[in-house]
């Protein structure tokens, strides 16, 4: 296929991240033709700040549209599933913002499935996912993960300089955290799936999946896999001193998710990685993960990074120009990226992602690695709900 024509699904934060990075990327490889959004306003709207051709009334319209080659999913989690399946009966290539899929309830006469037995959780999760994962598969379509941790210009260095040394990878020590969410779906489990540790643990936990995978095919031909996982889980925005201040720098408001995590996995190697997420950090987004190896250490600084440092006296005195997101004041210190959605990864996996559906080949960041990281949060919850490690 010469050119690829992408269909943008949402309109929201992320879909405007992905919408910038398709403007800086734009060439004669690919084009963002349309976009649909559950409200035809907010589609119309969109496609006029971005430029885009063919603003859609409504996905179902985008899937029967034969000039779509790829659908972009910008949406909540608890729509992947439906839309993957439709757009692989539709033979369209799928972009996937993380999660894969999740649980969320489905069935259950409860409005908190957050509060449901993680088992039961942990099931029609790996349900959703093999579902996704069979759509894809029996229809022959393209997908790419979109793990942007992966494709980090930072990460891929770190990949290079271990390839080099050829020490064993031990210990991976990875987070992102800031102080709350844009979405208000994401304070209810039945539209997010999971609280801090699935929606942004999954960053992280994508990462370390990625690089010991990654150092398995390299010395041995196959990945090293996740073995077990050990995790809990907090709302530390229900800590009494806190709920007692009269302002808030963190969000609140969470109905059945957890605001804070920490999960260890195991490797098949005996090697190990920590996930932290927190919902409570404030100073901007923290971004990072520290690789142990036997001969090495790599610190990786996505968020913050210190190409840049600035200071003002007081909050506006840089006017209306981004810093970098969540960010609860641009007075004082801060450290904004030249160029963000570079650093970030996004750059890359988009570029990956064009590329491969083009060339017909497996992209870095996959729908193996999709899988894996749906299987490792989920049983981290039930780790976290039974007080055990639980065993893949």
């Amino acid at each position: 296929m010469d050119k690829i024509n992408i269909g943008m699904v949402g309109t929201g934060f992320v879909a405007s991240l992905h919408a910038l990075t398709y403007q800086k990327l734009n060439g004669a490889k690919f084009q963002l033709l349309g976009v649909a959004s559950g409200n035809p306003d907010n589609a119309r709207a969109f496609a006029k700040k971005w430029a885009i051709a063919k603003p859609y009334p409504s996905f179902e319209a985008m899937l029967k549209d034969p000039d779509i080659h790829a659908v972009d999913l910008c949406t909540p989690n608890n729509l992947h599933r439906d839309m993957i399946i439709a757009a692989a009966q539709a033979g369209k290539h799928i972009i996937c913002e993380k999660p894969l899929s999740g649980a969320f309830g489905e069935g259950k006469t409860t409005d908190t499935p957050g509060l449901l037995p993680k088992r039961e959780l942990l099931e029609e999760a790996l349900a959703n996912t093999r579902a996704c994962v069979d759509a894809v598969k029996e229809h022959g379509v393209g997908f790419g993960y979109a793990e942007n941790f992966v494709y980090a210009p930072p990460l891929l260095k770190a990949k290079r300089l271990l390839a080099q040394a050829k020490g064993t990878l031990m210990d991976i020590r990875a987070e992102e955290s800031h102080s709350g969410s844009h979405a208000e779906y994401a304070r209810q489990w039945k539209y997010a799936g999971g609280g801090s540790l699935l929606r942004m643990g999954a960053h992280p936990v994508g990462a370390a999946l990625h690089l010991k995978a990654w150092e398995g095919r390299r010395r041995n031909g196959f990945p090293i896999r996740p073995r077990s996982v050990t995790a809990e889980v907090g709302n530390h925005t229900r800590i009494a001193s806190f709920a007692a201040e009269a302002k808030k720098w963190i969000k609140t408001g969470w109905v059945d998710v957890e605001d804070w995590s920490c999960a260890i996995i195991t490797f098949e190697d005996g090697s190990r990685a920590t996930i932290h997420s927190s919902d409570g950090v404030i100073g901007g987004v923290r971004n990072s993960l520290t690789l142990y190896a036997s001969n090495a250490v790599l610190q990786i600084n996505i968020n913050p990074n210190d190409t840049l440092k600035i200071y003002s006296p007081e909050q506006g005195i840089f006017g209306n120009e981004y810093i970098q997101e969540k960010l609860e004041t641009n007075g004082g210190w801060n450290f904004p990226a030249p160029d963000e959605e570079w650093i970030r990864g996004y750059d890359g996996e988009l570029q990956d992602f064009i590329d491969c559906f083009r060339e017909q080949r497996e992209p870095e960041s996959n729908l193996a690695l999709a899988e894996d990281t749906m299987r490792v949060i989920y049983a981290g919850y039930v780790s976290a709900e039974e007080g055990r490690r639980v065993t893949l």
